[in-house]
């Protein structure tokens, strides 16, 4: 089992950065990626970014390359969302994910995932 804790989320104006952070305890993130999705009212829980928790190999969602970066400190068995340049349509509630399985690529689909976190809410106000 592996019990996901985000945090770091709130209000910021269009511009801001917000860096989100999720903890990780019981199994560690050896042998697995980990990732961040967002999930907006009434729609689907979209990829933002993922990282190969051994060989730091990350991937990002189109919407969000250039903009936010993934990161992970493994001392700390944490992994991080930095986000800079947000903008409205990055509102959302911000999941984060582990995969226990053998990934090398980290995975963009929910169902490749398979602990997730409660959620932090991230507003971008105009």
């Amino acid at each position: 089992q592996v019990q996901l804790v985000e945090s770091g989320g709130g209000l910021v104006q269009v511009g801001g950065s917000l860096r989100l952070s999720c903890v990780a305890s019981g199994r560690t993130f050896s042998s697995s990626a980990a990732g961040w999705f967002r999930q907006a009212p009434g729609k689907e829980r979209e990829f933002v970014a993922g990282v190969n928790w051994r060989t730091g190999i990350t991937a990002y969602g189109d919407s969000v390359k250039g903009r936010f970066t993934i990161s992970r400190d493994i001392s700390k068995n944490t992994v991080y969302l930095q986000m800079d340049s947000l903008k409205p349509e990055d509102t959302a509630i911000y999941y984060c994910a582990a995969d226990v399985r053998l990934t090398v690529v980290p995975g963009k689909r929910p169902s490749q995932y398979d602990y997730w976190g409660q959620g932090t809410q991230v507003t971008v106000s105009s």
